[in-house]
């Protein structure tokens, strides 16, 4: 996946038509009414059938519920203001109707229009795109908080090391992400802590995802011997760090030698074998398994690709240099797109809101991609921020040329993050308040009887 001249001069054949389906550059000047283009054809109407003759139509609904998630301001208050501006009938803005048709909508049809726009573009991104004609995909998790509600708190509970009433609710996401385009393959939610919560957990409903021939790279949280079974099984090849323990315990001088710092080993089934699993899925696991390890600057990859002729140690360390690019993807939705922490109330709307914020994320990938076509460069070589803020002012304007808007999205060139390191503290010091340290409804109680503290 080097950004090499090659790679550029194979892509002056591939078609601008990769996004026709979407016709992205058809769709209304206005950032409520965009999306309803996309989910008019007949595939999505079945999941967004309106059964009523409401203002507020699924679709309708759908394209103010996304216009939340690519703006600024992302109440309910603005996308409804925006929308009486807009109409020519007398409209009311009180949010009432536009929170009860949210309420409406179906969070499978959503996850599914998700899915199915980044499986469109996959199947039709050009192979020299590719790591050798391979697909490539990510796997990481991370976390995030909601408000502290009742329902919020008992379905996503906060961390335990915090104090009741102190904390919110937080949760775990695991994604899988394509490396040439971007865009979110498949997604899951479950809590922060508990039994079969860790991000082991949530992957194993989406390994369907994967095909033979797809190349995996992910950190050592995914270094373990059941799925390294399944992936070998399924003929999936993977670059993943180590586990830790087993890092620690690495020696080179041992298994078959390739070189000083490169081995093929045999591994043995654990003696715990884990909870989650049937006898039949542990009669059918296999007793040993041989992995490729291999030292680079300190760090112990594994991958299950044993030829050094075929991947060769530089082959694999620049590979797994491209894992990063999944960091960047989720600081992108969780900063750019504002979804450091989820606004909605209760646990069904959280899941809504999730897979709303990826299906933002998956159209600006899309226009990113069609952009990448347009003037014959990568994906990533694209800035998501500045994707997002040309796309929004261009629904703000109708008489730009959307030839034009391509042109603009790959002016913004990122820049090579290779070896980037940057401390992990802020200069700038946030304001001076204390913590709260006992519950709310006590803190404001005791403000009712003694006033606020004369010196915060």
């Amino acid at each position: 996946m080097n950004h090499n001249k090659k790679i550029i001069k194979h892509q002056t054949n591939i078609s601008l038509n990769i996004c026709d389906s979407l016709s992205l550059g058809k769709l209304k000047n206005n950032d409520i009414d965009f999306i309803e283009k996309i989910i008019s054809s007949d595939r999505y109407k079945s999941q967004f059938l309106n059964k009523r003759n409401r203002m507020y139509t699924q679709q309708k609904t759908l394209s103010m519920f996304v216009s939340q998630s690519i703006n600024k301001d992302g109440s309910c208050q603005n996308v409804v203001n925006k929308l009486a501006l807009n109409r020519e009938d007398k409209t009311s803005i009180s949010t009432s109707g536009y929170c009860k048709a949210r309420n409406r909508l179906s969070a499978s049809g959503i996850k599914n229009l998700t899915k199915e726009i980044a499986q469109k573009n996959e199947i039709k991104v050009n192979k020299n795109w590719k790591f050798r004609g391979r697909d490539v995909y990510l796997i990481d998790g991370t976390t995030l908080t909601m408000p502290d509600t009742e329902k919020n708190q008992k379905k996503y509970p906060q961390s335990k090391s915090q104090k009741e009433g102190l904390g919110f609710p937080i949760c775990r996401v695991v994604s899988i992400i394509s490396l040439s385009t971007g865009l979110i393959i498949d997604a899951n939610i479950g809590k922060y802590s508990g039994k079969e919560t860790g991000e082991q957990a949530l992957l194993r409903t989406m390994l369907h995802n994967f095909k033979k021939g797809d190349i995996v790279l992910a950190d050592a949280m995914y270094s373990t011997y059941t799925l390294l079974a399944y992936m070998i099984e399924k003929e999936i090849d993977i670059v993943f760090v180590q586990n830790g323990a087993r890092s620690r315990k690495t020696d080179f001088t041992q298994g078959e030698i390739l070189s000083s710092n490169d081995h093929i080993i045999t591994i043995n089934a654990p003696k715990n074998i884990p909870s989650w699993m049937n006898k039949q899925e542990v009669d059918e696991l296999p007793k040993t398994l041989k992995i490729r390890e291999i030292n680079i600057s300190g760090k112990v990859l594994i991958t299950t690709i044993l030829c050094p002729k075929i991947i060769t140690v530089k082959t694999v360390r620049n590979l797994y240099k491209e894992r990063w690019n999944i960091e960047v993807d989720f600081r992108n939705i969780k900063s750019t797109l504002d979804l450091h922490s989820f606004n909605c109330k209760s646990p069904e709307m959280i899941i809504k809101e999730m897979w709303i914020n990826f299906l933002a994320y998956n159209i600006i990938r899309t226009l990113m991609l069609e952009s990448a076509l347009y003037s014959k460069i990568l994906p990533r070589q694209i800035s998501f921020k500045n994707s997002l803020q040309l796309y929004i002012n261009y629904l703000q304007n109708p008489t730009l040329d959307y030839e034009k808007l391509l042109r603009l999205l790959s002016e913004k060139i990122v820049g090579n993050r290779a070896e980037r390191i940057e401390p992990r503290a802020l200069k700038k010091r946030p304001n001076n308040f204390p913590q709260l340290m006992k519950h709310r409804n006590l803190a404001k109680e005791e403000i009712r009887k003694n006033g606020h503290p004369k010196k915060m």
